[in-house]
C-alpha cells in the first residue's frame, strides 16, 4: 500500500494565515514534517499525526535535505499520509521542488498546498 505526501506551506508566521486546504491535510495526516520557520501554533491542526521536525535555517544544525527525500519516501511507501509542513509556500525558498521531483522519481504520489507568501501578506498587512 502506498502512501501520499502533500508538500504544503503554512504562510508567513501568522498562524490564522494558514488556507483550509492546509488545515485539512493536516488533520488527514499521519506523519508531519515540520520546517523551523513554522509557527508552532499551525500544529494544533495535527490531530491524529506524529509531528516530526526536520528544520532547516541558515548557520545552524540542520536535516540534510537527502535524509529528508528519504524519509518523505519511506513513509509513503509505508502506506503513511505524509504532509510536509512548510513556512510560507513549499516553492519559494523551500526546496519543494526537488522533495517533488525525487517523490515522482520515487513512483509517490504528492500534492502541493501553496502558502501564503510574505511578499502578499505583509503589504496586505499595512492596510
Amino acid at each position: 500500500m502506498t502512501g501520499k505526501v502533500f508538500l504544503v506551506g503554512a504562510g508567513p508566521g501568522d498562524p490564522e494565515l494558514i488556507t483550509l486546504k492546509a488545515v485539512h491535510a493536516l488533520n488527514s495526516a499521519n506523519v508531519v514534517l515540520v520546517d523551523d520557520l513554522v509557527n508552532d501554533d499551525v500544529l494544533k491542526h495535527c490531530t491524529q499525526a506524529r509531528v516530526v521536525y526536520v528544520g532547516k535555517r541558515g548557520g545552524c544544525k540542520s536535516t540534510p535535505q537527502n535524509f529528508i527525500n528519504r524519509m518523505l519516501i519511506s513513509l509513503a511507501t509505508h502506506g503513511e499520509t505524509v504532509v510536509r509542513l512548510k513556512g510560507g509556500d513549499p516553492f519559494l525558498f523551500g526546496r519543494g521542488g526537488e522533495e517533488m521531483l525525487a517523490l515522482r522519481e520515487a513512483g509517490v504520489e504528492v500534492e502541493v498546498i501553496s502558502g501564503v507568501t510574505s511578499g502578499i501578506a505583509v503589504p496586505a498587512s499595512m492596510g
